[in-house]
């Protein structure tokens, strides 16, 4: 069995982008991804008046890569959901020991 050091990443945006993060993702050379609806709770009582504007409804990206293609993923993913700025949503990296069913070509 060959080892591909996978690495997953998880990204948490504003409901109605998760399409445009996983075409991005897609084109930086994620094989795919899994997508799946979230309420977040927290930040928006923490952010006071402003925090109005940010809606719990969360969608939630989870992206296996190979440990060469993290990084690229990673940033077109931080790119596409404009996660640089306040309040859209954040992303992780966790690397994995093992996964199983990964398509790796």
């Amino acid at each position: 069995m060959e080892s591909v050091n996978p690495n997953l990443i998880t990204c948490i945006v504003q409901r109605g982008e998760a399409d445009k993060v996983v075409a991005a993702a897609m084109a930086a050379g994620a094989q795919g991804a899994t997508m799946y609806y979230g309420r977040g709770t927290g930040v928006r009582e923490k952010l006071g008046f402003s925090g109005m504007f940010i809606k719990p409804e969360k969608e939630i990206v989870l992206i296996i890569t190979k440990d060469e293609q993290t990084d690229a993923v990673f940033n077109a993913v931080v790119k596409a959901a404009q996660l640089d700025k306040k309040g859209q949503g954040f992303a992780f990296l966790h690397k994995l020991d093992r996964a199983v069913g990964f398509i790796t070509e």
